[in-house]
């Protein structure tokens, strides 16, 4: 990995979502009233969350996954909710700790240990599952792939990411977003072509035995991603 631009991405990330855009983030994440615009974020989150946890076996006991970018916890949850032993990780305490407080009780052999720091640390272990839901969609592609790599090395099943599909109207979301100013900016996200990644992930060393199974867009006004099953044959 270019450790320079990863690591000056993921310090920017941190910054931001630690301190600039925390209370927004968690007033996007909560249930009271938003924006018609952050309202359509907040339904293809949703939308986007349930596809992936779709693509979770229903029965999840005795199995490891690793929420990597957790935010507030809401995939943790429900993989905890079907027996898992899960990680949720991101990567500032004040996020973690939203996450935190507001998790429900968890009946049944499921539970979530929480972690504060980078999702591709080894140091979290192995897992069965790792879900990354719009965590490496601000990366350049091929820090992306090669945060999916480290993954792949301690994953037993299948990885689940999502990326920002390069599409014309997410390219006029992104000129409109440079017009605000520098600090009300969030992060900017890097799209990428389903094609191109898809090469760069064949190609990439200790991916050999990963394939690509499944891909499914969600979209709903301001919020596209698109989520990709990646499985170990």
């Amino acid at each position: 990995m270019n450790s320079t631009t990863y690591d000056r991405r993921r310090g920017q990330l941190e910054d931001y979502f630690g301190r600039t855009g925390y209370e927004a983030w968690a007033r996007l994440t909560a249930d009271g009233p938003v924006s018609r615009i952050r309202a359509t974020v907040r339904a293809g989150r949703q939308e986007m969350r349930d596809q992936l946890l779709d693509w979770l076996p229903a029965q999840l006991r005795g199995l490891k996954v690793l929420d990597a970018g957790c935010g507030t916890g809401a995939l943790a949850w429900a993989a905890a909710a079907r027996g898992a032993e899960v990680t949720a990780v991101d990567l500032t305490s004040s996020v973690v700790r939203l996450a935190q407080e507001r998790a429900p009780a968890i009946a049944g052999p499921g539970r979530i240990e929480y972690g504060v720091g980078d999702m591709t640390d080894a140091s979290w272990g192995s897992f069965d599952y790792v879900v990354a839901m719009d965590s490496l969609i601000h990366y350049d592609t091929p820090d992306m792939v090669e945060a999916v790599q480290r993954l792949a090395r301690r994953t037993r099943c299948a990885i689940l990411f999502t990326f920002a599909p390069r599409t014309g109207a997410l390219a006029v979301m992104h000129a409109v977003g440079r017009l605000f100013p520098r600090g009300d900016r969030a992060p900017a996200i890097a799209p990428v072509r389903e094609a191109h990644l898809a090469a760069l992930l064949t190609a990439a060393p200790g991916l050999e035995e990963w394939e690509m199974q499944r891909s499914q867009r969600v979209q709903r006004g301001f919020y596209t991603s698109q989520a990709v099953e990646l499985v170990h044959r």
